[in-house]
């Protein structure tokens, strides 16, 4: 019997490999007539009014940064730009080649999943297509709840879909968004994965001072399984 009835983890950075921002966003600034330069200080200082939904629909999103940069494109190059970004954020993102062996390890297993993710419009739209979506017994994303780690929402929102009590449900991130001591303040036990390729991942708000359990690869949340206590 697994120590762990539910497993939550974080999407970039956990079941994916690390997140780096690729040459396909040169092609949003160069719609919205904007240097890539501004265009990233803007998204990098909005990152979490964007994630919350703030700003509305994707559309409404990409004027208000538009807003920001100084820049007044018309309305078909706004649609483009919001089209190019969901396929650069779809770019950027490759899952880890044991996220899909993991997921269904724990599924044969009867423990169930789900997904906590601090995200923009893009994830939501593209996470059907990927191959570990049939996996997830269920989504969160700050997006659509209008909250961002570590808001207590996001964590109890997942517990509550999957008819699980937070003491039963085991979390993995790899440390951003303060999203490990988010977990633990309600109740979940939280591991953080310091997987090789993360030194370079981008990453916001970052659990620093992260003191409790570490693994090295996502293979290591089957061994968390057995009845003894984490760490």
């Amino acid at each position: 019997m697994p120590r762990f009835h539910a497993v939550l983890f974080d999407f970039f950075g956990t079941l994916t490999q690390s997140v780096r921002r690729g040459a396909a966003h040169d092609v949003i600034a160069e719609q919205l007539g904007c240097s890539t330069e501004a265009l990233v200080d803007v998204l990098d200082g909005s990152y979490y009014a964007r994630a919350s939904g703030f700003f509305g629909d994707a559309e409404s999103t990409m004027r208000w940064v538009c807003a920001q940069v100084g820049v007044r494109p018309s309305d078909a190059a706004v649609r483009a730009a919001v089209a190019s970004r969901h396929r650069a954020v779809r770019a950027d993102t490759r899952l880890r080649p044991e996220a899909v062996p993991v997921l269904a390890a724990l599924r044969r297993r009867g423990v169930r999943t789900g997904l906590v993710s601090d995200c923009t419009h893009e994830l939501p739209a593209f996470l059907p297509q990927l191959a570990v979506a049939p996996l997830l017994d269920t989504r969160v994303f700050s997006v659509r709840l209008g909250r961002c780690k570590p808001d207590p929402a996001l964590y109890l929102a997942a517990c509550h879909r999957l008819g699980r009590a937070p003491a039963d449900c085991l979390y993995v991130g790899d440390g951003g968004s303060q999203e490990l001591t988010g977990a633990e303040r309600v109740g979940l036990r939280a591991v953080r994965l310091a997987a090789p390729d993360l030194a370079g991942h981008m990453v916001f708000n970052a659990d620093r001072e992260w003191d409790g359990p570490v693994l090295t690869s996502l293979t290591g949340v089957l061994d968390l399984l057995d009845p003894v206590a984490v760490g």
